[in-house]
């Protein structure tokens, strides 16, 4: 590769080509949402996952659940201890329950944000 002082630029063309970098829009460098194929956009749509109720624990505001695979976490399928964002959200599950529901890693805590009876 060249070094700058052997290129034939000044320096005014270089920060000229640094400002249109920086001043470019990221949308315009990458695919934007408007382009992904339809089976991108469904994959975004429904990231709930099944599982079973094993445990409800209303004091600790925990759930034990057996679930698929949680795509959006990249977790495979397992048996884990969740926490909820809500208690509330635990009063209507008991033991045996069949769920959708959906989690997110809130800072290495695994946290339940939505669930409900799968149909």
């Amino acid at each position: 590769m060249k070094d700058i002082e052997t290129m034939n630029t000044t320096p005014k063309t270089l920060i000229a080509a640094v400002a249109i970098a920086m001043l470019t829009p990221l949308g315009a460098l990458a695919d934007d949402a408007h382009h992904k194929p339809a089976a991108a956009k469904a994959a975004g749509a429904d990231d709930l996952t099944d599982g079973e109720v094993r445990k409800v624990d209303l004091d600790a505001g925990k759930v034990t659940l057996k679930h698929a695979d949680i795509k959006s976490l990249d977790m495979p399928a397992m048996t884990m201890v969740f926490a909820v964002k809500d208690k509330a959200m635990l009063d209507k599950l008991k033991t045996g329950d069949k769920v959708r529901f959906k989690v997110v890693n809130d800072g290495g805590k695994f946290t339940l944000t939505e669930i409900r009876p799968a149909k």
